[in-house]
C-alpha cells in the first residue's frame, strides 16, 4: 500500500492515510499498519512517544503493540491527513496541541438522508453504548461517564438521498463524528458499526448502508492545521481518494 507524504521536516511527517489501514495494531491480526510503514521509512522514530500497549491475544500470549510517533488517530476505514512526530520533543509539542484543542481538524463525509438545515452544531455528550461494547452513544441510555462533545457541520451538496458535509469537530472523542450524526438520524454512509448494512426489501432491511459506490466508511480527514515546533502555522491538506471523487460526481453531476 502506497502512502502519500504530504509534508515533512526534521520534526514531523504528515501523511495521507489510506482507508483500510490501521494506525497501529490491535493484537488481533498481523496486517501491516501505519506504524509499520513509518518504522521502515523512518527507523529513528522508534522510542518516540507513548510506549507500546500490551494486549493479550490469548490467556498466555501477551503482545506489545508499538505506537511510536503517533499523536492522534484515525479509524481504520477513515482516510486522510495525519501528523506523526519524529522526535520526543515534537511528540510532546503536538500531543499538547491536540489535548488543548488547538489543532484545527476538517473532515468531509457523506451522510444518509438529505439534511434540511444548511449548517449546525451538534452539542451532545458521549458515553458508552449500553448495547454493544464496541460502540459509543450520544443518545439516552448511554452509560458510564458522559464526556462533552461538540461538532460543527456545513452542508456542501445534497442528492441521491444523501448529504455531503464539511465537519469540524471541536472535541476529540472516540468515533465522535460517527456517533453525533447517528444521534441526529443522519449516519455516515457505509458505517458498518453505526448504520445498518444494506439488505433487500424482501428481508425488511433498512435503506441505510453502503451507497454512492462506497464499500468503506465515507469519512475523509481533509485538512489539519497545526503549529510546528518552529512556531510556523501550517495547513496539511489530503487530496480526496478515488471513491470520494466518484461519489461527489454522483451526488451532483
Amino acid at each position: 500500500m502506497e502512502i502519500q507524504i504530504l509534508y515533512e521536516d526534521e520534526n514531523v511527517v504528515a501523511v495521507n492515510k489510506p482507508a483500510g489501514l490501521m494506525v497501529h495494531g490491535d493484537g488481533k491480526t498481523d496486517e501491516k499498519t501505519l506504524v509499520d510503514f513509518l518504522l521502515e521509512k523512518y527507523p529513528e522514530i522508534e522510542g518516540v512517544g507513548e510506549p507500546p500497549i500490551t494486549v493479550h491475544t490469548t490467556r498466555y500470549t501477551p503482545r506489545a503493540i508499538p505506537r511510536w510517533g503517533i499523536v492522534h488517530r484515525l479509524d481504520k476505514e477513515t482516510s486522510g491527513a495525519m501528523v506523526v512526530a519524529k522526535t520526543a520533543e515534537a511528540h510532546a509539542h503536538f500531543k499538547k496541541q491536540f489535548q488543548d484543542r488547538l489543532a484545527k481538524k476538517t473532515y468531509h463525509a457523506f451522510l444518509h438522508g438529505e439534511m434540511k438545515k444548511d449548517e449546525g452544531v451538534i452539542d451532545r455528550p458521549i458515553g458508552r453504548s449500553s448495547s454493544d461494547f464496541r460502540k459509543w452513544s450520544a443518545t439516552r441510555g448511554a452509560k458510564g461517564e458522559m464526556r462533552e462533545a461538540l461538532t460543527e457541520y456545513k452542508v456542501l451538496k445534497r442528492g441521491h438521498g444523501c448529504t455531503f458535509v464539511e465537519v469540524r469537530p471541536k472535541t476529540g472523542r472516540t468515533h465522535q463524528i460517527r456517533v453525533h450524526f447517528k444521534a441526529i438520524n443522519y449516519p455516515v454512509v457505509c458505517d458498518k458499526l453505526y448504520a445498518f448494512a444494506r439488505r433487500s426489501r424482501d428481508e425488511g432491511g433498512s435503506k441505510q448502508g453502503c451507497v454512492l459506490g462506497f464499500d468503506r466508511l465515507a469519512l475523509h480527514s481533509l485538512n489539519l492545521g497545526v503549529l510546528l515546533p518552529s512556531g510556523k502555522d501550517i495547513l496539511i491538506e489530503a487530496p480526496y481518494p478515488e471513491d470520494f471523487r466518484k461519489a461527489i460526481s454522483l451526488i451532483n453531476p
